[in-house]
């Protein structure tokens, strides 16, 4: 392996010739990374130099980057998060300025993981480090065209004190993100207290019986969705079905509306009464859709990415942030296009614990669904 061929040094490349006008990158480090490069590849570490973007200045100190460093994993940037004073969190700021939906320049990536998912997009890096709070992930993911997940509440370690958020990945499918969850996942240990990865085997030798028993709800019972993101995540439902891979389950899927839930969490009073109460009534109506195994599936996002002076009164979160408030794992995996050329993601939510059963769904799921493509980018190659 050389400079010129390398994995890190194609990335490195690419963020040298794209990021100017994408602006996903707040910080790069080549030397850094090339050094750290040979010594993965003498070192014969399990990733071998695989190239991965860390969230915010912060992130290359996360639980997650150390240990996929650990596995030989070579941090190549930091990616952009939400600027001071914006509120919605829905963007990022790079360091050279606001960054950019890979897909419609004049559109949101979404955030506040929004520089992980535009790097993942655009080819600058194999896989990001991300957290989600309240869609913090499945949001960027969804907006950008790639495969996002937000790990079981209290699996990693949170960075937010209201413990709401959870570690996360962004990767070009479910399939590419299964380094992270094979590495960072090592030695952590589920609701009961078992070893997450004990009985793990490699992707390609691991599977779920088809078709998985799935419920699927387009507004979970309140939200309102734009009819073209709805018939987008429809459509794919109706493609799984059709192939084979989901069979539908006829179970309410229901939940009370999160928002004050979520604010009040966040905001540190987790006994609000009517935060006690969402919680509860949502928790246990979760336990009967996701029963026996069963997968929930949603679209993302009520509404499309919208453009960078902001969402108006639209929750992007809508449909997100009730998954933080009940700890359960959920990915973003592509689903289609609107007409105007905006990404669209499926949601798909497990039991709590169940993350790697998540992966493994939602690898079956990308077989049956179109391949996504790549933002067509200037000058890609």
């Amino acid at each position: 392996m050389t400079r010129t061929t390398s994995a890190v040094a194609r990335a490195l490349e690419r963020i040298e010739r794209l990021d100017p006008a994408l602006h996903a990158f707040i910080e790069v480090w080549p030397e850094t990374a090339l050094a750290r490069e040979r010594e993965a590849v003498t070192r014969r570490l399990p990733l071998g130099g695989l190239p991965f973007a860390v969230k915010g200045p912060s992130g290359i100190r996360s639980y997650a980057a150390r240990r996929l460093i650990a596995a030989g994993g070579i941090p190549v940037g930091a990616t952009s998060v939400p600027g001071p004073g914006t509120h919605w969190q829905t963007w990022g700021q790079g360091a050279q300025g606001r960054t950019v939906n890979p897909w419609r320049a004049d559109r949101t990536p979404g955030g506040s993981s929004a520089g992980s998912a535009v790097a993942v997009a655009a080819g600058m890096a194999e896989l990001a480090t991300g957290s989600d709070g309240a869609g913090s992930v499945r949001i960027p993911a969804a907006w950008c065209g790639v495969f996002g997940l937000r790990t079981t509440n209290g699996l990693l370690p949170s960075p937010d004190r209201s413990g709401l958020a959870s570690a996360g990945v962004l990767a070009r499918s479910a399939a590419a993100a299964e380094p992270y969850l094979r590495h960072v996942l090592a030695g952590r240990h589920d609701l009961d207290g078992r070893d997450v990865l004990d009985g793990y085997e490699p992707p390609a030798a691991w599977s779920l019986p088809l078709p998985l028993p799935a419920v699927y709800s387009e507004d979970l019972g309140f939200a309102d969705v734009d009819p073209e993101v709805a018939a987008v995540v429809g459509g794919a439902v109706d493609r799984l079905v059709a192939a084979g891979t989901v069979r539908l389950l006829d179970r309410p899927a229901g939940l009370l509306v999160s928002a004050g839930a979520w604010t009040a969490v966040r905001g540190g009073a987790p006994d609000d009464l009517d935060a006690v109460r969402v919680r509860r009534t949502n928790d246990e109506r979760l336990d009967v859709v996701l029963a026996d195994g069963a997968l929930l599936l949603t679209p993302v996002t009520p509404n499309r990415p919208h453009g960078h002076e902001g969402p108006g009164t639209v929750y992007s979160t809508a449909l997100t942030w009730a998954f933080n408030l009940s700890g359960h794992p959920a990915a973003s995996l592509p689903a289609g296009f609107t007409g105007d050329g905006c990404p669209v993601g499926l949601q798909l939510v497990a039991a709590r614990g169940a993350d790697l059963e998540l992966l493994a769904a939602a690898r079956a799921v990308e077989d049956a669904l179109p391949a996504a493509p790549a933002p067509p980018l200037p000058g890609r190659r």
